[in-house]
């Protein structure tokens, strides 16, 4: 499964996410894959694709940054196969 995880550094702790990250990486469980991030440049609020087989990795990565980070966390698909979805959705309403 991918998961859009938006992350938002609580007041004051820009710094130490930096210190943490650069010491410890991003401390991720077994079977979390990171895709990729991208950072608004102006507010440090991150927004990060991860792969996990269910949401429970995910919830025991976000455990190792809480004290830190506050996340939001959504389940995404991409974009073909949102589309093979909405074509089989099609396909059953007309059958």
């Amino acid at each position: 499964m991918l998961f859009m995880v938006i992350e938002c550094f609580k007041p004051g702790k820009g710094d130490e996410v930096g210190s943490r990250f650069k010491a410890q990486g991003r401390m991720m469980p077994a079977g979390v894959i990171y895709r990729g991030s991208w950072l608004e440049p102006d507010s440090g609020r991150c927004f990060q694709v991860m792969e996990a087989p269910s949401r429970g990795p995910i919830d025991e990565w976000i455990g190792n940054w809480s004290d830190l980070v506050d996340f939001e966390v959504i389940p995404v698909v991409t974009s073909d196969e949102y589309w093979k979805m909405q074509e089989r959705k099609a396909s059953t309403q007309t059958s």
